[in-house]
């Protein structure tokens, strides 16, 4: 289970460096195509379009596997203090769990419309310029079942925790 962590760790982190390397190239292009208006008077082709296609779904989705392995992500909590440690960690599996399906589904989904527009060959135009626009949805269906597998992880250490703890009682 330590490798798989570890793995994980790496892979969400490449992922993360991924969006962060979009994040820069975004702010580069749209700065250049700033100054090309600034000077020349007019925008660089296609700015618009690569940037909503490519750079932005980059940055919206790769990271979710590192956000996810760092625990990042929004959390209301409402009731936990509520609860005893041993329904706090049947809450947490079962958040886990639904996490591990909402994940795997919309990474499911996500990959189908992904090869309906690699087989349609998805494109748009932009001043009389075909730009290819499907590789961009394959991006969502990677986060997604990344998101999806350190999600797994996460609920195989709490059912493991659990167990643990349900020895130490037994003990």
């Amino acid at each position: 289970m330590p490798f798989i962590s570890r793995l994980a760790d790496k892979l969400a982190q490449a992922l993360a460096f991924l969006g962060a390397i979009g994040v820069l190239a975004m702010m580069v292009h749209v700065c250049a195509d700033v100054l090309s208006r600034a000077f020349t008077g007019a925008s660089l082709p296609a700015t618009v379009e690569i940037v909503s296609y490519y750079y932005m779904v980059l940055v919206a989705f790769l990271p979710l596997a590192w956000v996810e392995r760092r625990n990042g992500m929004i959390s209301v909590e409402l009731v936990e203090f509520l609860l005893t440690p041993r329904l706090r960690q049947l809450s947490d599996i079962s958040i886990a769990l639904f996490a591990v399906t909402a994940y795997a589904v919309m990474a499911y989904a996500s990959s189908l419309t992904a090869v309906k527009n690699y087989e349609t060959g998805t494109f748009v135009v932009a001043l009389q310029t075909k730009i290819i626009t499907w590789p961009g949805y394959f991006l969502p269906p990677a986060g997604f079942a990344l998101a999806a597998a350190v999600m797994v992880i996460r609920l195989l250490d709490l059912v493991a925790e659990n167990r643990r703890s349900d020895e130490e009682i037994e003990a």
